[in-house]
């Protein structure tokens, strides 16, 4: 399916970042008749994603993180890509209340599964991870 519109920005591993990738995503999403509902959902799922990088992916602050953004005609699509730690066990990852870090809550993958239509997770330790997450639109609603 061809794209129809796409955006990558980088940006350091800073939790000053979390804030502009929530703006940027929820911009790019104006292009489509989202709810405003619609439109906090997929800025919560984005918070979550970039905060995973920030707090997990790496250990210095000076990672980088990519956000690339596509506008297909059925959906939009978000991709958060990183070259930090990696996660060790995906599927325990994405389990409620699991944290590699016992001061976190661990709802971020819970979050972004709600909120989105397709979540899909890859991670190769001390290689990075890459979340892919989906919101579908009603081929009416994109401008």
């Amino acid at each position: 399916m061809a794209i129809k519109n796409q955006v990558t920005i980088y940006f350091k591993s800073l939790s000053e970042n979390v804030a502009i990738a929530r703006v940027t995503a929820a911009a790019f999403a104006a292009q489509i008749d989202f709810t405003l509902n619609e439109i906090e959902e997929i800025k919560v799922a984005i918070s979550e994603a970039i905060s995973n990088v920030v707090i997990h992916g790496y250990t210095d602050g000076n990672g980088k993180i990519e956000l690339t953004m596509n506008l297909y005609e059925d959906k939009l699509e978000y991709i958060v890509s990183d070259s930090g730690k990696g996660i060790a066990d995906i599927t325990l990852a994405r389990q409620p209340s699991f944290s590699s870090d016992p001061e976190r809550m661990g709802l971020g993958f819970v979050f972004m599964e709600s909120f989105m239509d397709e979540l899909d997770v890859k991670s190769t330790i001390d290689q990075g991870t890459t979340v892919r997450m989906a919101k579908k639109i009603l081929v009416s609603t994109a401008h």
